[in-house]
């Protein structure tokens, strides 16, 4: 049921933007997503199994759009500032994705454990949302090794992939610190820019 589980996920995600976690009830989000509240307990099994599964969701998604912004460009250097880009607007624009990836929960988000819970459920996404959720430095290696497998050639020196390694790392922790205090004029492009550049020169 793919489909009544993403609407309701997206249900879940607009009641969280309007109130906290806390007071976001299982009756409205089925109700807002046009399914019965059984329905919903068959998909997610409680509000914390909905819970892990929105925030794995937002995980997904952010880890998809690191993706879209390696493969938009020829050029290491702008591939690096656009996945600093995306990171910064993601967390900017998302809050389950500005709590992971700082690892700063207020007290109005669901806080999910970031081991994994023992899943009974039927429902394969389930079973997965049920697994270990990343932690901010997990995300941190995450997107460096995505960088530095669409960045590094095949057959590149070791040397070189860790020199790349450490550039892919240093733009994302950029990126971050742009999340805590955004930067002025240029923004975080051009203070990633301008680091890559003062490290490969």
């Amino acid at each position: 049921m793919p489909a009544a589980r993403e609407s309701l996920l997206d249900a879940a995600y607009t009641a969280l933007v309007r109130r906290p976690w806390s007071a976001v009830r299982m009756v409205d989000v089925a109700a807002a997503a046009g399914v019965s509240r059984q329905t919903l307990y068959n998909e997610f099994g409680s509000k914390d199994g909905l819970a892990r599964a929105l925030v794995r969701r937002e995980a997904d998604g952010y880890l998809a759009g690191v993706d879209r912004a390696l493969a938009g460009y020829s050029e290491p250097r702008d591939r690096l500032t656009a996945t600093a880009e995306w990171t910064a607007s993601a967390a900017r624009d998302n809050i389950l994705v500005r709590a992971m990836l700082t690892g700063c929960w207020s007290e109005r988000l669901p806080a999910p454990a970031l081991a994994a819970v023992p899943s009974a459920s039927a429902v394969p996404a389930q079973r997965r949302a049920d697994g270990p959720l990343p932690s901010p430095g997990d995300f941190v290696a995450l997107v460096r090794d995505r960088a530095v497998a669409f960045l590094a050639g095949p057959g590149t020196p070791k040397s070189d992939t860790a020199d790349l390694a450490r550039s892919c790392e240093l733009a994302v922790r950029l990126a971050l610190s742009c999340v805590a205090a955004p930067p002025g004029e240029g923004g975080v492009a051009g203070l990633v820019r301008s680091v890559l550049q003062r490290q490969a020169g």
